[in-house]
């Protein structure tokens, strides 16, 4: 526990320092580029007139009076000192949402929960923006914490939230929670200091207040573009379906107040049952749903929904948390594919995160059964392995029920977005890489392996195999492994996290070759002759050999994962299927594979023996870490069976004396906290 606290608050403080360093190490004009719009020497605060004359300025009249004193201070000390304070402001932001957690907690979760949460708003795209930026965002949001968990006092606390609604206005959405749970004098308190913050900015401000309150609705209609995909708001989103004028703003209005209402009750109803900070979670959802504009640095509420406890079951703790953590630390793009249907989904993956937290899932009361211990999971029976020290982890077992497949699938596309950037990445020279292809053709001629050159050319002048070779290499490459990972999961759940460990593991590796040995494919090799069927002719006077390069790295050749990926199925295939044809028939996958990368010459025979090394690796490392696969066997049939008699209403048969189930009080399954060994 102590070197997991200690490795968890280094990595806390690692990524800080890497912010920083990011952000102050940015060229002049390419960081804190709002704050430099702001208070730089031509900045909005600095010239006399309107603060909005321009579009560069869409905060509130008091924000603007309570930057006006920053002007004075030296450009690049400003610059240091802002993004210093935004860091200090982000732990204490951590240190306040960790000891807000709703009671009772572990002893695990109330040690690792500060480190834990400060680690995530450093990741997370909100933090990121702001201080890449220079905004205020986590001020209001930090105001907001402080007034309902730090502070003694109603009124205290109502001071603190009104100054944050001072700053941004839809915190004013607090006020109906604090007052429907019983804090009316916080309440109060809060309009009290809202008002006289916005008084004392109209009297300082009286032209810009009357701009920003009357002619622009409370700055409605401030900010560049609010039908780009960074305002996650409703109205963004209407705008961007293509709705204008006053059809789009009565919906937007109506949509506002339904979401108001609906999520401001399920709010107010998490605070009775005692858990504020997913009520506060909720509320901050809402208000970034119903904003005429919620920019990327403006959405933090988000995260903080991660809160939320749902499901049952054991194995689906962990869905909603690492589905908002990847939601909001990662780009949207990399979680769906760029095709025409996703669009939407993903355009709006931020909103539908906040609509669904403030106004869908249905997070469980603390008054639930399954609130501290949530139904257990069945595990495989521990098989011994060779040696006494295997397994390595042996608290992390396989589970015998079905993963989350809403889990699965977004781990799936952003574990392939992570390895499609690792390669391109990793891509190196030209010379360096049609060195080491030199090398490796002189390889296998001291070998007798060089078969590349003579089976390409038959390739090719053999039309109707060139024509099956290039279908093959550019079809079977997916959807062979995502054909065999859907029957493993709907058939066996157990094997199925077997397998895809394995997978994982091997391109992993496979990534680390591409980074230590770019290498020339045949087709890239100059002099050598040889004929590249599936993309045509290669022009080797121009350095990227055409546009080929600028989307994919073609020197990630070694280990051939075409091939490594097809004998990960064949190894699949033949030790899980029950059938003699259906064995016979994974080995032919990669066989065939070979044929295609060798034959296209999109690859060295050594290639493939480097795919299937890191295979081999991958399965090892499964061996080593969790150890041997348990068969398949009654234990898992039974469980199976008993899974769908619960789901269909029935009674659940006895499980048998030798199924092992781990109950939430043994080592590692403190209660309240998910079990981390599920997915």
């Amino acid at each position: 526990m102590g070197a997991t606290r200690a490795a968890l608050w280094l990595a806390a403080a690692v990524l800080a320092a890497r912010q920083l360093v990011v952000v102050l190490g940015s060229p002049k004009g390419e960081r804190l580029t709002e704050l430099e719009t702001w208070v730089g020497p031509e900045g909005v605060l600095r010239v006399n007139g309107s603060l909005y004359d321009t579009d560069s300025f869409s905060g509130t009249p008091f924000a603007g009076l309570a930057l006006k004193p920053l002007t004075r201070a030296a450009e690049q000390a400003l610059g240091v000192a802002w993004t210093f304070g935004t860091l200090l402001l982000v732990v204490v932001l951590g240190l306040v949402a960790a000891r807000a957690l709703p009671t009772p907690v572990s002893r695990r979760t109330s040690v690792l929960a500060a480190p834990v949460a400060i680690c995530l708003l450093m990741l997370s795209l909100p933090v990121r923006n702001t201080l890449h930026l220079g905004q205020t965002s986590i001020i209001p949001v930090l105001l907001v914490l402080l007034g309902c968990f730090a502070v003694r006092g109603e009124r205290a606390s109502g001071v603190l939230i009104g100054i944050g609604a001072a700053l941004q206005p839809t915190v004013l959405l607090f006020v109906p929670l604090l007052w429907f749970t019983g804090r009316r004098r916080a309440a109060l308190s809060t309009g009290a200091t809202f008002a006289a913050a916005t008084a004392l900015a109209w009297a300082a401000l009286p032209q810009d207040s009357w701009t920003y309150w009357v002619r622009q609705l409370a700055g409605t209609g401030l900010g560049n573009n609010p039908d780009s995909v960074a305002n996650q708001s409703l109205h963004g989103a209407l705008l961007r379906f293509g709705l204008q004028g006053p059809l789009e703003i009565a919906l937007f209005v109506t949509l506002a107040v339904a979401v108001a209402v609906v999520g401001l009750r399920r709010a107010v109803r998490y605070a009775r049952d005692g858990q504020l900070l997913l009520a506060v979670a909720v509320t901050g959802c809402v208000a970034v749903a119903v904003s005429p504009t919620a920019w990327q640095h403006q959405l933090l509420w988000v995260l903080l929904a991660v809160v939320g406890r749902i499901g049952k079951r054991a194995s689906d703790r962990l869905v909603w948390p690492i589905a908002i953590v990847i939601t909001m630390t990662l780009p949207a793009k990399m979680m769906l594919p760029d095709m025409g249907f996703a669009h939407p989904i993903r355009d709006n993956a931020l909103l539908l995160a906040a609509l669904a937290a403030a106004c869908v899932l249905p997070f469980l009361a603390r008054t639930s059964p399954y609130f501290q211990t949530p139904e257990p999971t069945a595990y495989e029976t521990r098989v011994p392995g060779r040696w006494k020290w295997v397994p390595l982890v042996p608290f992390w077992r396989r589970a015998l029920s079905r993963p989350n497949l809403l889990l699965e699938l977004l781990l799936i596309r952003v574990g392939y977005s992570i390895y499609q950037q690792t390669r391109i990445l990793a891509a190196g020279s030209r010379s360096t890489a049609e060195e080491h292809g030199s090398q490796i053709h002189s390889i296998e001629q001291t070998l007798f392996i060089d078969i590349e050159h003579w089976f390409n050319r038959v390739t090719v002048d053999t039309p109707w195999l060139e024509s099956f070779l290039n279908f093959y290499y550019t079809s079977f490459h997916f959807v062979v492994p995502l054909t065999v990972l859907g029957v493993l999961y709907a058939r066996r759940p157990g094997d199925f996290r077997w397998a895809r460990s394995a997978l994982g593991f091997a391109t992993v590796l496979a990534l680390l070759g591409f980074w230590l040995y770019p290498l020339a494919p045949p087709r890239l090799m100059p002099d050598l002759g040889f004929v590249d069927t599936v993309h045509g002719v290669q022009d080797f006077t121009k350095p990227d050999y055409g546009t080929l390069t600028s989307v994919t790295n073609q020197y990630a050749a070694m280990p051939s994962l075409h091939f490594g990926w097809s004998l990960w199925c064949g190894v699949a295939i033949v030790i899980l299927a029950p059938k003699l044809w259906m064995k016979l028939l994974g080995l032919l996958h990669p066989a065939l594979t070979l044929a295609a990368i060798v034959g296209t010459g999109n690859h060295w025979v050594l290639d493939a023996v480097g795919g299937a090394a890191v295979v081999g690796a991958g399965f090892g490392l499964v061996y080593v870490l969790f150890g041997p696969r348990a068969k398949h066997s009654e234990q898992a049939e039974q469980a199976g069976r008993a899974g769908r008699a619960g789901r269909a209403g029935q009674a659940e048969p006895a499980e048998p004396a030798e199924a092992k189930v781990r109950l939430p009080q043994q080592v590692g399954d403190s209660p309240g906290v998910p079990d981390r060994t599920s997915t």
